[in-house]
């Protein structure tokens, strides 16, 4: 027995010291001290300290000259035009007569009923002097009486539609393309011309809902054309009761005095709104603005860290943009490095432009 063990007692010794070292090898032992990894460095970027600025801020926008007033000219009745006298584009005082239709048979009515009130004051008369010496009663009087305002109101009516064959301009104004001709059987619908009063000229343009405070009525605007070099000037007289859903803009109406022929209505116009000076404009650098799809943000230094702010913007020159809301005097902008900054990030600031 003790030569069986032994021929294999050499193995289990080589094996035993394999083991002991193999498991040396593998032991890890525990970090010593207990420190953690380092935090990152703070980024050096560049800030801005907002400071009151004095702003004279104007937009341009789009509008378009209209006719301070147009209107299509219809007959009242239907009838034969009997009497034309349209000179396209010829320029028409208030009154002015246009057209007549046919009103022979009206005229024929009209004399037959001016007879029929002759003879019934006639008849009124005598029945008032007999109405003193009590040779009739005062209900036959009065039945006479009658008869006579039955009449004068039947004239009435009948020169009411007489009238209406007439057809005369409404306003002082411009005549335009004549759409008939002597003879033609017209109806209420039926467009005879059209006339645009050219004396003053309405200007519409919109303003974004941001500027609407701005919108006060009688300002003065400036415009100019494509047609003109010149500076034209109008007032502000009317706006919109609201504000567009479409667009998110107020329209607003400015009435042009000064008319020339260089501005037609129709016209193109470009619309410089003023919207004065303020002293107290909250300015930063134009590439502090982080553009998202429903918001503009900011990055603001404070103690340290980086916070992101919603701002509400307004005007821009080539440099700066105006906030209207989210910023503040005495806040600092970061101007660098955005696109590597988060929320709740640690910065440092390498230069500070004020």
């Amino acid at each position: 027995m003790k030569l069986k063990y032994g021929k294999f007692l050499p193995g289990i010794i080589i094996l035993f010291l394999i083991s002991s070292c193999g498991s040396k090898t593998n032991k890890i032992e525990p970090p010593r001290g207990g420190s953690k990894p380092s935090d990152p460095p703070a980024l050096a970027v560049e800030g801005y300290i907002i400071r009151p600025s004095v702003l004279h801020s104007s937009i341009e926008v789009a509008g378009t000259l209209l006719p301070f007033e147009e209107t299509e000219i219809h007959p009242e009745v239907s009838g034969k035009v009997t009497y034309l006298l349209i000179q396209e584009g010829a320029h028409v005082k208030k009154g002015t007569l246009l057209a007549r239709l046919f009103d022979g048979d009206l005229q024929a009515q009209l004399q037959k009923l001016k007879v029929q009130l002759q003879v019934a004051q006639k008849t009124q008369e005598r029945q008032a002097e007999l109405l003193k010496i009590g040779g009739i009663s005062q209900q036959d009087y009065d039945l006479s009486a009658l008869d006579v305002s039955s009449i004068k109101a039947d004239i009435q009516v009948l020169q009411a539609s007489i009238d209406k064959t007439i057809i005369r301009a409404p306003f002082d104004g411009k005549i335009g393309f004549k759409n008939i001709s002597i003879g033609a059987f017209i109806t209420p619908t039926t467009i005879i011309t059209t006339i645009r009063q050219d004396s003053k000229l309405k200007l519409e343009f919109s303003v974004p809902e941001k500027f609407t405070p701005k919108v006060k009525m009688g300002n003065v605007i400036f415009f100019t054309t494509e047609s003109s070099p010149k500076r034209y000037q109008a007032k502000i007289f009317a706006t919109e009761s609201g504000i567009t859903e479409e667009n998110r803009s107020l329209k607003v109406h400015a009435v042009v005095e000064n008319t020339d022929k260089n501005i037609t209505a129709g016209s193109f116009a470009k619309v410089a709104f003023d919207m004065g000076d303020n002293s107290d404009a909250v300015m930063i650098p134009t590439q502090a603005i982080i553009p998202e799809a429903r918001d503009k943000k900011v990055i603001t230094y404070n103690g340290g860290s980086a916070y992101f702010k919603i701002v509400t913007t307004g005007t821009r020159d080539s440099a700066k943009v105006e906030i209207l809301s989210g910023l503040s005097i005495g806040d600092t902008v970061i101007t660098t490095g955005l696109l590597s900054i988060k929320p709740g990030s640690k910065i440092n600031l390498s230069s500070l432009n004020k």
